[in-house]
């Protein structure tokens, strides 16, 4: 089972996006922040992708992709961005920093699973 770790300061988005996920058969784990994310995963946390939202309080997406990439087990993990901003500047940004994807939320559940078959496989 493929394991996906979720990033984002919204509750309710971790839950929904778990509860899409685990339905189509994958493992998650979540953080709140980016600080959280950064602890779990220098704490031995494998996964097979991560999806952040790009504005969090504290450590944005864009911070929490530079500061992963910097983990030698995190080089080659597959990075999506989910977040509401579609600008084509952050999208540059965020493909700077070492992001893999972008959806743009509100993304239906359809769009979610096929962006992350697409990656895994």
């Amino acid at each position: 089972m493929k394991t996906i770790f979720l990033v984002d300061d919204s509750a309710t988005i971790l839950l929904s996006i778990s509860n899409i996920l685990t339905k189509a058969g994958y493992g998650t784990e979540k953080a709140g922040s980016g600080e959280e994310a950064l602890k779990k995963l220098t704490g031995g946390l494998k996964a097979d992708l991560l999806i952040t939202d790009l504005n969090m309080p504290g450590m944005n997406g864009i911070d929490l992709i530079k500061e992963v990439r910097k983990l030698p087990s995190c080089k080659f993990m597959p990075i999506l961005f989910l977040t509401t901003e579609s600008q084509q500047a952050k999208r540059a940004e965020a493909k700077a920093a070492g992001a893999s994807g972008w959806i743009v939320k509100p993304a239906t559940a359809d769009e979610l699973l096929n962006t992350i078959k697409l990656i895994l496989h």
